[in-house]
């Protein structure tokens, strides 16, 4: 399983009262993964995969550590753990770039693409499927691929 590597900077903005990163920020910096993640990577010169929009349908986030402003970025690794017709889920682990890494944030987003002029939901393209899949959990791809199984037994 691939994983999608955003090296994101901290600002010093990012910080609350306390002297550490703002829960809320973690949310901003796991948007930028995910923008980056899917827009830039979508494949294709071109393709409308990814640009026709997408909403968040729900955020995870389990905060391990608190996280203080530095000069080094912070490392976010995203992966996909589950493709459905119209909704996948992204898993991101925000954690330092170098030495002994250390994770401040495991967190999960469940995403449905969106039709902007159509103001509705849609369902993923093959594209975007087959895209995603390179960045598919391998314990969650087999789960997948059973479940595909059982329901082809089944019909």
């Amino acid at each position: 399983m691939a994983r999608h590597i955003y090296r994101c900077p901290l600002r010093w903005s990012d910080m609350d009262a306390f002297g550490h990163v703002n829960n809320v920020v973690f949310l901003r910096y796991l948007e930028e993964a995910r923008i980056d993640f899917m827009f830039r990577l979508a494949p294709g010169d071109g393709s409308p995969s990814f640009a026709g929009g997408s909403v968040v349908a729900r955020h995870e986030i389990d905060y391990k550590r608190p996280l203080v402003h530095r000069h080094e970025p912070v490392i976010i690794e995203s992966w996909v753990t589950k493709i459905g017709a119209a909704s996948l889920t992204i898993a991101y682990e925000v954690k330092d770039a170098e030495g002994p890494s250390q994770v401040y944030v495991k967190a999960s987003t469940i995403v449905v693409p969106y039709d902007l002029s159509a103001e509705r939901p849609r369902r993923i393209s093959a594209e975007e499927k087959s895209f995603l899949q390179n960045y598919l959990d391998d314990a969650n791809n087999a789960a997948n691929a059973a479940n595909a199984d059982e329901s082809a037994l089944a019909a």
